[in-house]
């Protein structure tokens, strides 16, 4: 778990160090100091206030005792409320099996806050924090609070199309009891 939190703040880093390259510095040649010109902007010329996310998501995580891991889809919306917060409601449905060879479904929905750091370059990295609920499906059903939290980069591929990396953690209550996991995914967000 803790290489998985390390090499997403490493990502995280690094696409923001990569963003800061972006920003071109330019010097005034004919200033006796040659002092730097004003700070480059990191706001986004044309944010537009909605996102539509839709991608592949690969979880793994122990509740109630057992290892699962599930393949499936993600999809989330957010609304922008200014150019670097966004309001976010997502659900991720996976499919797959327990370390006891059942089959299990995976279901959450939530919302949470959505941040970005804008640049004028290609890559826009991300987080969010959401809650909401978990529902786990086996021989059994069981639904309980879940949350997960983590973030990602965003590549610009086309000026409205944007293509998603991203990894979470993920935390859920069943039965009293705390479980945590992980989750990776990729794919496509539609900006309108």
């Amino acid at each position: 778990m803790r290489k998985l939190l390390l090499l997403c703040g490493t990502l995280l880093c690094l696409s923001i160090t990569a963003a800061a390259q972006d920003a071109a510095t330019s010097f005034e040649a004919n200033s006796p100091a040659a002092e730097p010109a004003a700070p480059v902007s990191f706001e986004v010329q044309a944010r537009t206030p909605w996102q539509l996310g839709a991608g592949y998501q690969y979880q793994h995580f122990k509740p109630l005792g057992q290892t699962i891991h599930t393949n499936g889809y993600n999809v989330d919306v957010t609304r922008f409320l200014n150019d670097w917060v966004g309001i976010e409601g997502t659900a991720i449905m996976g499919y797959g099996s327990s370390s006891t060879g059942t089959l299990t479904k995976s279901l959450f929905i939530g919302g949470g806050p959505h941040a970005v750091l804008n640049g004028h370059g290609r890559f826009e990295p991300w987080v969010h924090g959401l809650v909401g609920l978990e529902h786990i499906r086996d021989v059994q059903g069981n639904s309980g609070f879940g949350f997960m939290g983590g973030g990602g980069v965003d590549y610009k591929f086309l000026p409205r199309l944007f293509l998603r990396v991203q990894g979470d953690f993920i935390g859920t209550r069943f039965q009293g009891f705390m479980q945590s996991g992980y989750q990776i995914g990729a794919g496509v967000v539609l900006n309108f």
